[in-house]
């Protein structure tokens, strides 16, 4: 059978009568769009119910899936004690997603667990599906920091899993929107809260699966959403299909945005595989960054250093410009995985015999070897976006007022530890952020007697 349904589904303990005593008649609209998300799954009859929740066990590098055959839970924790669930876990769709995850060098499985019992934002669906439908076993997955790429491919697991099991399958994704929608709600108000309410509501009423993979990260961070990456992840679920969207409800009273959403697949749709979609997309490389692309596959798949030229295709020796085999040139080589940062690591001056060998060296470097981040595996090479700077010749300079933030990069050098910092980039607005920013790296500090050097960049993209 595989995925029927999906369900975008918001978590407020405070809509369960138990729990707002009353108080809860504030979103009574959200109530009756939840009350129809309960009758809707009674009428699929799932056999498998998956639930994505952000309050589940949640890693910054790690998909956690709850292990086991049966689950409690209550809502003590909001003062109703009595509202109790039992459930069943699909154990066997757990055992095959996680020897899946397991042959693809996927970061997920049962292990790590915290808390065994049930989470609010599994219980608060619960609450809903229970009251209409008694049947089907659950399954219960929490978020990670990984990218949204990651959430999106773990979601295409789930559905591959669905299919080979045969299971009437639906997935629930948890999450409230934005915390940050009125000023005297209880987490205040942000713009980009209700910004991201209204986009979201709108890639939702479109089935705009690719639009909510390219969400920036640090705007989610803003807007305090907590159910971005779960409705990523159902939507992987969906992958390759077409969907019929359904908005029930948004409600944004309390300071929090609840959206429900009911998403139908039907048939197959190659052109909504939005993973190779983004993959085709960032494929319109300069020469430069072929090189560095040439050069972290051959390493992570093949574990070797790329060999220049034996290695290269004649087409991007034809590419690449002279000075790339004639000059010498330090160059940094920067990875992102869907719009954050994987990796970045260059040098200053010119270490190999020329801007094409530092490339080589340096992609390999980025891709493994810079410490703030795991290793790039080998099923997230084709979403890799690469970028690579040849840095001039440095010069010393006076003083602040000699820089550009956007034009310039600087060096803040003291006896043999040195900070460096790129020019133009996002979230980097003054010549003092640069500073300080490049001051931290060198492990240099306000007092010491340091000097600055500038030096611009050539950036291929």
């Amino acid at each position: 059978m595989g995925i029927c349904k999906g369900y975008m589904v918001p978590h407020p303990p405070l809509i369960v009568p138990e729990v707002g005593r009353g108080s809860e008649s504030v979103i009574e609209e959200t109530t009756a769009s939840y009350d129809r998300v309960g009758r809707d799954i009674s009428a699929v009859s799932p056999d498998t119910i998956v639930i994505i929740s952000p309050h589940s066990v949640m890693y910054g590098d790690y998909f956690h899936i709850s292990p086991g055959k049966k689950v409690r839970g209550d809502l003590g924790n909001f003062r109703a004690p009595g509202v109790v669930f039992e459930e069943e876990y699909d154990s066997e769709f757990t055992e095959l997603l996680e020897k899946l995850l397991r042959a693809e060098g996927f970061p997920g499985g049962i292990r790590g667990q915290k808390e065994k019992d049930l989470d609010h934002g599994t219980m608060v669906p619960l609450y809903f599906i229970r009251k209409y439908y008694k049947g089907g076993k659950i399954i219960r997955i929490g978020l990670s920091g990984l990218p949204l790429t990651d959430h999106y491919k773990l979601g295409t697991y789930i559905k591959q899993v669905s299919e080979e099991l045969d299971r009437k399958t639906v997935i629930v994704a948890s999450g409230d929107l934005s915390h940050k929608l009125k000023e005297d709600g209880p987490y205040g108000l942000d713009p980009a809260g209700p910004v991201y309410d209204e986009k979201i509501m709108e890639a939702a009423g479109k089935a705009d699966f690719l639009g909510m993979l390219q969400f920036d990260e640090e705007f989610l961070d803003q807007a305090a959403e907590c159910g971005h990456r779960s409705f990523v992840i159902m939507a992987g679920a969906l992958d390759g299909m077409d969907v019929i969207p359904e908005v029930l409800s948004h409600q944004d009273v309390t300071g929090v945005g609840y959206g429900i959403c009911i998403f139908e697949p039907l048939g197959e749709n190659e052109e909504r595989r939005f993973l190779k979609v983004m993959a085709d997309m960032i494929k319109d490389e300069t020469a430069y960054v072929k090189l560095a692309r040439a050069s972290i596959e051959m390493f992570v798949r093949n574990g070797r250093r790329l060999k220049f030229p034996e290695d290269v295709s004649a087409d991007l020796i034809k590419e690449l410009p002279p000075e790339a085999t004639k000059d010498r040139a330090g160059a940094f080589v920067s990875v992102h995985k869907g719009g954050m940062l994987s990796g970045c690591i260059g040098t200053i001056g010119p270490v190999q015999s020329s801007i094409a060998e530092e490339i080589i060296s340096n992609g390999i470097s980025a891709v493994s070897r810079d410490p703030r981040f795991d290793p790039v595996r080998e099923d997230e090479l084709e979403l890799l976006e690469l970028s690579v700077d040849i840095l001039g010749k440095p010069e010393p300079i006076e003083g602040p007022s000699e820089l550009d933030v956007k034009r310039y990069g600087v060096i803040v050098s003291c006896g043999g530890r040195r900070g460096l910092l790129l020019p133009d980039l996002e979230g980097v607005d003054t010549v003092a952020e640069q500073i300080s920013i490049a001051m931290r790296k060198g492990g240099i500090y306000p007092d010491d007697n340091y000097r600055l050097e500038r030096f611009e960049v050539i950036r291929y993209r």
